[in-house]
Parts: structure tokens; sequence; C-alpha cells
């Protein structure tokens, strides 16, 4: 049970967890138990835990459902101009404390239900992460989200509620096995139905060209195997009617459709596309527009082009979607009608613009040719867009000299950046409420709001108090996170060892396979020196592999592998333990990130688009080890490149290397602990039982490696024993803690969505204060 905070505490922490006044604390009693008592009739006799935490979130819901409808008449009133997010994921996590903290209820709600004989903690966990994405690109949805409410925008984020979130990861003999995630098994107090808006979205069907215009006729049921390109044209049939319906009601207050004027619609409307999953929007706003409103072609298309705007994540070809026109012909008939004379109108221009450049053509047209026809979405987000961003300053360049040189030889003021951010309320106050309170004694807690205020505590870098503070609040995290892990691994790790940790999908170009050969390096090192002095290290790698990414899941089994041999040496100790985060998500990110000591950010110079975990590390206190890649860059340059482990290739060196060609039988004939590491893994020396069994592996790495691990091998443990040494000075190590704290402000969503608004949208962020519901107006 967790006990009542002194005086003194509780004054320390009402900055950023609210004031626990006695009225605030009275009526959340009240309010609790009449959910309690009228919502899930039941009583304390017969109440389960997952009753109080249901009762807890409706009474915390409570609070936001009159500030939600205050909010919904104020842009009725105001008519604002309005954004409207577009994505497949959006990776939530849990909204219960998250939401008390933002509405500052966090201190009243922990009173409440101690006075109530109950844990608020225990309570949360109780709360189903919402896994509504798979990685980075949902998870900054959900950032974006929480910036846009908090800088005042009239922004409405639309996706898919999947049944079912991403898989949960179980590992069964160190490989990974996956369980549906059945996250609504007990129903979501956090959603609210409205039936009463529901739309039809028609599939399959054919087209009837008549008199009266263009006629969609309906021909089969839901079936066969094109459930993704489904799920992406559900989302924006779905999404633009709405849009569409508010559009012409927005006046003054009116549910009469009282705007039928769709030429003002870019003065009332952005779109944002979350990368091309929501690329449907461009052909499905363009039926809307000339088949059912009338409008010409040129005039939808003008409005279409000013209204939408393209977001790109990622420069690995095999991730960027291109539709079989054969399954479009079937499932969307006249899209692909509509595809077609974009594509016809979009190739006449770029004809007129390069007279006889016929390969140009071919490069920039929507429609690839081959054994079967395939439409290129991200040339469709870029024709049918006003704005493409990277996300990254570094990306954005590589996009326009590389995959998209084309499109930015033809319309250079298209392209902007737009660096990624995360939401400081839940990646700091929230999740290290310690730190938080640290920070906010020194430089008072407005930087929650405005996160380049943490610049101010480069004044503080020399103060053995703070550094002092810091190290202490990184302390208690790191041991709290090792009870975490006792409890739930039963693992037990040496709390003053340094946590080193990679939390990230598994993937190749992530390059978890190089972390793995720092580890066997090391591993070799300590059993070769066993009594010199080494700097103790608990690496934790975490991660999903895609369930049919084979690679990924050896890469899964040759962490667990390793760990089995490492973990069960006597004579290796407390000196090195290796552990595999099972089923991480945001839930174990806002656990694992606050206790890191390193954060390994070490993909291939020009893979990472950008990276946001790297950001969080940052945050809370760990330093970064990692490659010149995505937000990296940005990273080193805002706190100081010489506050950062830099190691490796740049994006340049990666491109001499490959024309030179890449060959990594050179590096394992030139490295002897490289050659000790892999002969180690082909030998069977981590599967005794199956010798043979990471041969694809090797082999990957032997020979057909696209991400060139062996080529950084050299540099990366150099740069590792860098880190180990400083590690031994925690003064100087708190001291670059620091530093990395203070550079931290350019990395807040809130500055990036204030520059979406700006430079993308036409908005203007406003932090005007809407009167409460009970306050008069």
């Amino acid at each position: 049970m967790a006990k009542p905070l002194t005086d003194q505490d509780k004054r320390k922490q009402i900055s950023v967890r609210g004031l626990a006044g006695v009225e605030n604390v009275a009526d959340l009693k009240t309010n609790f138990n009449r959910h309690l008592h009228f919502t899930l009739v039941k009583d304390r006799n017969v109440a389960t835990k997952r009753d109080y935490y249901f009762a807890l979130a409706n009474t915390v819901r409570d609070h936001l459902v009159g500030r939600w409808i205050r909010t919904q008449q104020h842009y009725y009133e105001k008519d604002p101009k309005r954004v409207y997010y577009l994505s497949l994921e959006f990776y939530m996590g849990r909204t219960l404390q998250n939401t008390m903290v933002n509405l500052a209820l966090e201190n009243a709600c922990d009173e409440a239900t101690y006075q109530l004989g109950l844990d608020m903690e225990e309570l949360q966990d109780i709360e189903e992460d919402a896994g509504l994405g798979n990685g980075g690109l949902g998870r900054l949805a959900a950032c974006f989200l929480d910036s846009m409410a908090s800088l005042g925008l009239a922004a409405y984020g639309y996706g898919i509620r999947y049944e079912f979130g991403i898989f949960n990861q179980k590992i069964v003999n160190g490989w990974q096995v996956e369980e549906a995630d059945d996250w609504l098994r007990y129903g979501n107090p956090w959603e609210k139905a409205r039936p009463e808006y529901m739309r039809p979205v028609h599939f399959y069907g054919r087209v009837e060209h008549t008199d009266e215009g263009v006629k969609w006729v309906d021909t089969q049921f839901f079936e066969g195997k094109e459930l993704r390109l489904k799920q992406e044209y559900f989302v924006v049939a779905a999404t633009l009617q709405d849009i569409i319906r508010r559009f012409k009601a927005s006046k003054f207050g009116s549910t009469e459709f009282v705007r039928l004027d769709l030429s003002t619609l870019p003065d009332k409307v952005a779109i944002q596309l979350n990368d091309t999953h929501p690329a449907l929007a461009i052909p499905e706003l363009m039926r809307i527009l000339v088949d059912i409103e009338k409008l010409t072609w040129e005039n939808a298309w003008d409005i279409v082009v000013r209204t939408c705007a393209y977001t790109n994540h990622t420069v690995l070809p095999e991730a960027l979607e291109r539709w079989p026109v054969d399954l479009f012909k079937n499932l969307l008939p006249r899209h692909l009608e509509i595809i077609f004379e974009i594509n016809r109108r979009h190739l006449e221009r770029i004809a007129k613009l390069y007279p006889g450049d016929v390969d140009r053509m071919r490069r920039m047209s929507l429609i690839e040719e081959g054994d079967a026809k395939k439409i290129n979405m991200a040339h469709l987000c870029i024709v049918g867009s006003h704005a493409v961003n990277g996300v990254a300053r570094i990306h954005s360049e590589i996009i326009k000299d590389t995959v998209f040189k084309d499109f930015y030889e033809t319309d250079p003021e298209k392209f902007q950046n737009k660096t990624n951010g995360i939401t400081p309320r839940r990646w700091l106050v929230m999740c290290n409420p310690g730190l938080a309170e640290v920070i906010a004694e020194r430089i008072g807690e407005d930087y929650i709001r405005d996160l380049d205020q943490l610049k101010k505590l480069l004044d503080f870098v020399d103060e053995d108090a703070f550094i002092r503070d810091v190290a202490k609040v990184k302390q208690v995290n790191k041991t709290k996170f090792a009870a975490h892990l006792e409890e739930h691994y039963k693992v037990k790790i040496n709390p003053s060892s340094m946590f080193d940790v990679q939390v990230k999908r598994i993937h190749e170009y992530k390059r978890q396979l190089l972390n793995c050969l720092h580890i066997i390096t090391l591993y070799n090192r300590v059993k070769k020196e066993p009594n010199k002095s080494w700097t103790p290290r608990t690496i934790m790698i975490g991660g999903k592999a895609a369930p049919g990414y084979h690679t990924a899941k050896m890469i899964i089994k040759l962490i667990t592998s390793i760990g089995d041999i490492v973990n069960n040496d006597p004579v290796v100790g407390d000196c090195l333990k290796v552990i595999f985060l099972e089923n991480y998500r945001v839930t174990l990110a806002e656990k694992v990130i606050p206790a890191a000591d390193l954060s390994e950010q070490i993909s291939t110079a020009g893979t990472e688009a950008s990276g946001t975990g790297n950001m969080k590390f940052m945050l809370n206190g760990a330093l970064t080890i990692g490659t010149m890649d995505g937000a990296n860059v940005e990273m080193a340059e805002e706190a100081g490149e010489e506050n950062l482990f830099i190691f490796g290739m740049r994006v340049p060196d990666v491109e001499a290397l490959d024309k030179k060609g890449y060959d990594a039988v050179s590096y394992y004939n030139r490295i002897p602990e490289l050659k000790q590491a892999m002969d180690q893994i082909s030998g069977g020396f981590f599967s005794p039982k199956q010798p043979d069994l990471f041969k694809d592996l090797v082999d990957m790495l032997m020979h057909h490696d696209r991400f060139k691990v062996f080529a950084d091998y050299e540099d990366y443990i150099k740069c590792q024993d860098k880190v180990s040494a400083l590690y031994k000075d925690p003064k100087e190590w708190t001291k670059m803690v620091i530093h990395n704290i203070a550079g931290c402000g350019k990395f807040s969503s809130d500055r990036t969505i204030a520059q979406y608004a700006r430079e993308i949208w036409g908005m203007e962020p406003s932090l005007e204060k809407i009167a409460a519901p009970d306050d008069p107006r």
C-alpha cells in the first residue's frame, strides 16, 4: 500500500502532479463510490480490483467530459480551421495516469484511493495498453494528439479501433511466440461510440458512366485476401464523410448543412497523411468532389492538393507501399480510374517540363510497369499534396537526394522537414516524476509546456547538489526497475551496474546484431581476464519481430541464447548480464527508459528516418551511443557532439562503401575479436544442442548484409570502451547527462506540431484557456 505523502513531499509535488485539495479529494471519493454503485452496480463486498479500476477511470473521465463538450461548443462558435491527422496506427498505451497528469489530478486521486484503502498504482496496472500500432510511427501519432490538444488546435485523429492490438509477445525456449491481444475483453472506459454518425463504406462493385455522371454498382460481399487495403480504404472513406459532414454543418452551432460551397474546404480543413497508409484519401476526396458534388476535375484537384499534406517515414524500398493494379480493379474500381486520370495529367505535365525524357516519366509515374502493374502510393501522395515532409533533417535531405529526387527537382517548394518530437507530459512528468521534480526545483515548472527552458539547466551543470540529485533519481529508478525484473522475469540484477538498453522493433537495419557482437566480445574479454576491474553491465534488449520476418525471429533467439550462456557462467558473475525484455510496449517503455544509463541507437547511417526512442532516453537522463543517423544528428547538435558517444560510418561513407562493394569477409579476417565471436555463433557455442542453429544469420552477415554490421564493429567496440571508462567516474557521467537533458528542448512534439501548424496547415497554436464547463461564459 502506498504511504501517504508528508506535507513536504506534497509541496514538492504540487507543480507536477497537482494539489490534493480537501474538496477535490472528497469529491473524488464521492464520485468513485457513485460509479462503483451506479455504473458498475457493485458494492465493496463483491467488487474486484478491476471494478475499482473502472470506478476510478470513470471518475477521472468525468473531469474530461465537461471540458470535451465545452471545447466542441467553442469550436462551433469560433468555426476555426480544423486539422485531421489520418493514421492507420495510434499507439496510445494506457490512458488513466496520463489523463490524471494532464488534468493535474494525480495527487488528489492518489490521496482519495489511499483513503478508500486502495493502492492507485495497483489499479493503474489493471488497464490494458491500447496497442493500436507497431512502433515509432504509431507512437508519434499518439504524441502528436497530446501536443495538438496542448496547443489548442482544433484537431482530430482518425484511425481504426482494431479489435485486437499488436500481438502479445511470449518468449518460449528463447523463441518469440505471438498471442492475440484481446484488449477490449473487459471493455474500454476511454471511448464513446457514436452510432448516430455511422456511414456506409463501399467495396468491389463496378463503375457505370451514365448521362447523370459516374455511378457505382455493388457486385459482391466482403471476402478475399485484401484485408490491409480494405483497412486503408475503410478509414479514409469513413473519415472523409465525417470531415465533409462537419464542414457543411460547422456554422455557429448549426446542425443543418449550411455550407454547401466546397471551394472553401482548404480554408477550413487540413488533412495530414501519416505515411502512405491513408493515401487513398486523395482519390477518395476526388471521387466525392467530382462524382457526388459535381465539381469540375480542375476545381476538385485544386481543392485536394491544397487540403492534403504527406509525411514520409522511411527510405527502405521494401517499406514503400505498392499495390497491384489488379487488386484495385476488383476492390476499388472507381478509385483505379481516378488514379489513372491523376497519373495521365501528371505525366502530361512532366512531358511538357522535360520533353523527350521518357526515363524520367517512367520513374515518376504513379503506375510501375513490370510483371504485374503496381500503384506507387508514395508517388500518389506527393502528386496529390501541397507539402511533403521527412521526419528529421538528415532524412528530409535523403528523400530529396534519392527516393524522391525527380519530384524534388520538379516541385522543390513542396518539400519540408519536420523533425519528430515526444510529449514531455507522458515521457517525463508521468513516467519519471522524480526527475521532473528535481528539474522544477531548479528552473520552475513552465518547462513542461515550453521544453526549450531546459537550457537553463546548464547553469547548474557544475553544482554538486544538482549533480547528486540527478544521480540519485536515476539510482532510485534503476532499483525500482531491478525489482520489477526480479518480480516478472525472475532474474536478479545488480542495480549499480550500467543499464545498457536497446528497445525497438527487431529489424536488421536497427542492428541488434551489432549489439550481440559487442556482448560476445565483452564476454570473451571477461573470460580471458576475469580478475580485471570491468565496468559491470546489464544489457537489455527488447522489441517485437513481425510474425513473418524469419531473420528478426532468429535475432531474438540469438539474443536469448547468448543470455543463457553469459548469465549462467560463474566466471562472469555480476560483471555481465543479458536480458531480453519480453513484450516490449508503451507501458514497459515507461518503466525501462527512466532506468536506463545507456541508450543504443546504432542503425546504419541513412536508414533510420528519425527515431523517437532516442529522444525519450535523452530526456530521461541516459547517454546515447549511436551513429550519425536520424535525429541522433540533431541530438548531437543540441547537446554538443562531445556529450554523445558517436561512432561509425556517416552517410557519405556508407555510399562510398556501396560504390566500392562491401566485403564482410575481409573484416572477419582482419579483426581477431570479430572472427572469434562469429566462430562461436557458427560453431554452436551458444547453441550446443543445435550447432548449426544460426547458420542463416551467419551466412547473411558474411555474404549479404545490406546494413554492413562488420564495417562499424571496430569503431563500435572502441566507443563502448569509452562508455565503460566514463561510467567509472559518476560525477563526470552525470554532468554529461545534464548536458543532454538541457539539450532536449527541440525534441518536444509541441515544437514539431507548432511547425506543422504554421508551415503546413496554415493554423496558429493558441494557449488561450477555454472557460471551464461550470464557469459562466
